[in-house]
């Protein structure tokens, strides 16, 4: 399980390769499939309700959405996570990615609930998913990659492993 930031941000790296953008090499869109259908099966188990789910996204290195609806949760916010075809990176997020700073900046608000963040985060490790907080992918993007910046916009990490094409 890799934790610290230092460690992510290596394994970010690791997974940064310039000749694949939107998926890696050797990518198995079916495992991606069964990997993140199990994942959704967890989730509707463990918050007892039905979690709807986007897949296959085109376009895109982000493979699918999986939504936590508001209405089973502690806040009444739902959550959203994100799972990317790089390395089973996932992102947790209340409301929307970008909604707020972070999981902590969530909690902090009373948007989200320690307990509801942590069920989804055993989930998604549980499944071998790494677990990146959106602080961290939210950084300015150096890598080797050829992401351009346009005007004002500076590519940032989210957009090379969830981003659009």
């Amino acid at each position: 399980m890799v934790e610290s930031e230092a460690d992510l941000m290596t394994l970010l790296r690791q997974l940064d390769d310039p000749e694949w953008l939107e998926w890696p090499r050797g990518y198995n869109r079916r495992e991606a499939a069964v990997l993140l259908a199990r994942l959704v099966s967890r989730l509707e188990g463990d918050f007892a309700t039905l979690c709807p789910a986007e897949r296959d996204t085109q376009d895109s290195s982000e493979y699918g959405r999986v939504v936590v609806p508001a209405e089973v949760t502690v806040c009444g916010t739902r959550i959203v996570v994100c799972v990317s075809k790089f390395g089973s990176l996932a992102l947790v997020s209340a409301d929307n990615p970008g909604a707020f700073l972070g999981t902590e900046d969530a909690q902090a608000e009373g948007e989200l609930d320690a307990g509801d963040l942590a069920k989804v985060e055993q989930a998604l490790i549980g499944l071998g998913y790494v677990v990146v907080p959106e602080e961290l992918l939210m950084s300015r993007y150096d890598g080797m990659s050829p992401l351009r910046s346009h005007g004002q916009w500076q590519p940032s990490w989210w957009d090379r492993f969830f981003g659009t094409f």
